[in-house]
């Protein structure tokens, strides 16, 4: 039975029904109900919440939670996002599954609480220092907010590695309705990593940078990227066989992009849509069915047009890729379509 739920509790009540007993964060908006909806629905179900003193202790108490073999989360936004970057950095050293939700926000520095699609390259190279990717799940729905979180933990615990939740504040904030998952149990003393304490007769277990222990450090990283860059690649395709304009775009972006080329396709005019659902791994594979295309155009709530080089380099610099972006507010259907138009008749097609 569907009920309805704004976007960042479906986020909250779904990760409790996916086994997540421990949350730690710092309340920033336009994540802030995740928060306050954990502060009570964790003590229900025998968790604990703990709202940090910053964003820093947040990360960081996550990371301890999940040395301890918990299903651990944390979520922030904007500068909030940034000061988690460390932290994130540290888990992937140790091999520490967790997953952190970013509810985006436009803006660089302070910047302001409306939706915004600019954390895009923070998310898919890195952020923080060291050599590493983060696997990233964007949700275009507050359905999506709720199944991608179970997925997001079995994700993480499939490569003993971080997973982002790239939502926004449209998302965030939205009320839809949903479809909850039943309750999933976990067990904390399931793996022979997991630090428990000193106990006689027990084999001493230690939490640190896996590069310190590993024989061939080298070898274990890259192949532990090339299985996720081959495994976990995920997208919506939308009509783009035989679509002569390929839109691209996630999160919110992707719902409007949609929405034009139905509009597109009643006058007559060939335009479709790849959707990105994991922004790391970037769906490469997607691109093959869309063979059609004279171009791409990407649909992103930025100014620079952060997705578009991921693009570029999924059809070889083969195809012109154009950019549509907006700042503040959402992308406008009507005007996707007349740019699509534009972009066919400017590459002569």
């Amino acid at each position: 039975m569907k009920e309805l739920m704004k976007g960042n509790e479906a986020l909250a009540e779904a990760a409790l029904r996916a086994g997540c007993r421990f949350y730690s964060g710092y309340p920033i908006t336009p994540q802030t109900e995740i928060l306050e909806y954990l502060s009570w629905r964790m003590d229900e179900v025998g968790g604990t919440f703990v709202q940090t003193e910053s964003e820093l202790a947040g990360i960081n108490m996550l990371l301890g939670a999940a040395a301890a073999g918990a299903r651990a989360l944390t979520s922030s936004a904007g500068p909030g996002f940034s000061l988690n970057q460390e932290g994130i950095s540290y888990l992937v050293a140790a091999d520490l599954p967790a997953v952190i939700i970013n509810v985006m926000r436009i803006g660089t520095g302070l910047g302001d609480i409306a939706q915004g699609q600019g954390d895009y390259w923070q998310m898919t190279r890195g952020g923080g220092h060291g050599d590493y990717h983060t696997i990233v799940l964007a949700p275009n729905s507050v359905q999506e907010n709720c199944d991608m979180m179970e997925t997001a933990f079995d994700l993480a615990e499939k490569y003993r590695h971080p997973v982002l939740i790239a939502s926004d504040a449209a998302i965030g904030q939205m009320v839809e309705g949903v479809v909850l998952r039943d309750f999933k149990e976990h067990d904390i003393n399931q793996y022979d990593w997991a630090v428990r304490g000193c106990k006689a007769g027990d084999a001493p277990r230690k939490i640190q940078n896996t590069y310190y222990t590993h024989p061939d450090y080298v070898t274990y990283l890259r192949d532990k990227y090339a299985a996720m860059e081959s495994e976990e690649q995920r997208w919506e395709s939308y009509q783009a066989e035989d679509a002569d304009i390929v839109l691209v775009s996630y999160g919110i972006s992707s719902r409007i992009s949609k929405e034009a080329v139905d509009m597109a396709r009643a006058q007559g005019f060939r335009l479709g849509l790849i959707r990105p659902i994991t922004l790391w791994p970037f769906p490469v594979k997607a691109f093959e069915s869309c063979g059609n295309a004279k171009a791409l155009m990407t649909v992103e709530i930025n100014i620079l047009g952060q997705m578009g080089d991921d693009v570029k380099l999924a059809v070889k610099n083969r195809l012109p890729v154009d950019f549509y972006g907006t700042f503040y507010g959402l992308p406008e259907s009507d005007v996707i379509v007349e740019r699509a138009k534009a972009l066919l008749e400017k590459e002569g097609k």
